[in-house]
């Protein structure tokens, strides 16, 4: 229960967060000489560990390797028990609890609560597209400089 309530921490603290995480992001293309010295390929792993152990302990990260947290109000779909990564399902319970697991509140509940609280909700509104599963355990934050950094949307930080 730990990991649920630093979840909804990170929701009722999302705009915040979303600087933060934009400050990451943008020093992480900012190294991006740096990534292609050493090369994408081998600082993966080292980088994705570290984003497993701080977005795990915010947001109970899943590690997809496409983040879409500045979308959804700091909480993460792919905590949703059905996996849906672009709103609700029909059966959200009476108070926003979720359909499949009863004593949480709804993913996308607390998405809409978050993006709120970011922006009016209007990065809700983006269509995500389906998880690429080829990406799981990947660094979600190398992913995004090296596409930020012009290498193409086909990057998957490889050599």
């Amino acid at each position: 229960m730990i990991v649920y309530a630093a979840r909804r921490w990170a929701v009722r603290n999302a705009r915040r967060l979303d600087r933060v995480y934009r400050v990451v992001g943008n020093v992480m293309v900012g190294l991006d000489p740096l990534w292609r010295r050493l090369g994408y390929h081998r600082v993966d792993r080292p980088l994705a560990g570290v984003e497993r152990v701080l977005k795990g302990a915010l947001f109970d990260c899943r590690m997809c390797g496409q983040c879409v947290l500045g979308d959804t109000g700091m909480s993460c779909p792919m905590n949703c028990p059905k996996s849906l990564r672009n709103g609700p399902c029909g059966g959200v319970r009476e108070g926003g609890m979720c359909e499949v697991e009863p004593d949480l509140r709804c993913v996308w509940v607390e998405a809409w609560e978050g993006g709120r609280r970011m922006c009016d909700g209007e990065r809700l509104m983006r269509l995500q597209p389906p998880v690429d599963h080829g990406l799981w355990g990947r660094s979600a934050w190398l992913r995004d400089a090296r596409l930020r950094a012009g290498d193409g949307p086909g990057s998957r930080a490889g050599p």
